[in-house]
């Protein structure tokens, strides 16, 4: 089978579209027949060294975010039958070679893809989409009259997000660029706030939840959105969280970090909003394969809009 490989951590000059042997299903898997694979900043992470090496071995398969068909069902699985149309963020954060156009994947990691969504949409969710909501939902446990600030909010993560909040009844307030205000009011974001002409806690100091996408020097000081006993969640790895605690006790906040992991249930949470239409994805371009370096190379510029799809002819 067609997959691109690295073969050196530390840049991209290594990665390559080579031939290699299509994996096997073991016992409880399925193989799929990729049709689509999300491109996200930890695939980019990873390929220069920052990712999580202790879990992955080289040569490697790049990407997580994978939408196909069911090729193959190994032995004792009973959730999928061979053509069934799945979408899923499995084995993360080991290796499921999502670059490629076959992945051996848990079927207790995958979910059916909604018929209303392409597998082009559907591979732009899972990761994106499992962050916001396990955050959301599972961590700050929003719920209707919740005040959530999305600090991000039209990015991968975030305006998926501001429609996971909103399905929730949380009142939401969108921090993006004045040129995306457009698009996170339409996702249902209550309020925007343009940072570039704003201080955003000059703003909101009552926020109940603030989902912290952007990282960096950012964080620390969106701690002080938050009213007494609030609960920031970042899902970036700097500043570490014993920083983000440290300055949330001074302010009687609390402060959180996240990482999303693979999990049936909140995909299929998110498959049933996506079958109501209240949830969609942003996908900003659709490249093939063959261009998925070109399309990492995209990560590091940042204020990318949506999602970057490689499709898997």
């Amino acid at each position: 089978m067609r997959a691109i490989q690295q073969t050196e951590w530390g840049s991209l000059d290594s990665m390559k579209l080579v031939e290699v042997p299509r994996p096997e299903p073991l016992p409880t898997e399925v193989l799929v027949r990729i049709k689509a694979v999300g491109v996200n900043p930890i695939d980019y992470h990873t390929a220069v060294g920052r990712g999580y090496m202790n879990a992955l071995t080289l040569p490697h398969i790049p990407g997580w975010d994978i939408s196909g068909i069911v090729e193959e069902v190994g032995f004792g699985t009973t959730r999928f039958k061979v053509g069934d149309e799945v979408f899923g963020f499995p084995r993360f954060p080991r290796a499921v070679g999502g670059y490629a156009e076959y992945a051996a994947a848990p079927s207790r990691q995958l979910a059916l893809k909604p018929a209303n969504m392409s597998f082009e949409e559907a591979a732009a969710i899972a990761l994106a989409g499992l962050t916001a909501w396990q955050m959301l939902a599972d961590v700050a446990e929003v719920g209707p009259g919740t005040k959530v600030l999305i600090n991000g909010a039209a990015g991968g993560v975030g305006h998926l997000a501001v429609q996971v909040a909103k399905s929730l009844g949380a009142y939401v307030v969108g921090v993006a660029r004045k040129e995306k205000h457009e698009l996170v009011r339409k996702l249902g974001a209550d309020r925007l706030i343009d940072y570039t002409t704003s201080v955003v806690t000059d703003e909101i100091t009552d926020a109940d939840v603030v989902i912290e996408l952007a990282g960096g020097d950012a964080t620390i000081p969106m701690l002080k959105a938050l009213r007494k006993g609030g609960l920031l969640i970042s899902a970036r790895k700097l500043p570490n969280i014993a920083e983000i605690q440290e300055a949330a006790a001074k302010l009687g906040v609390r402060g959180s970090s996240f990482v999303a992991e693979p999990d049936y249930v909140a995909l299929e949470n998110l498959a049933g909003l996506i079958h109501h239409g209240s949830l969609k994805v942003e996908v900003s371009s659709v490249l093939p394969l063959e261009r998925a370096i070109e399309a990492l190379e995209k990560i590091p510029q940042g204020h990318l809009v949506g999602k970057t799809v490689l499709k898997v002819s």
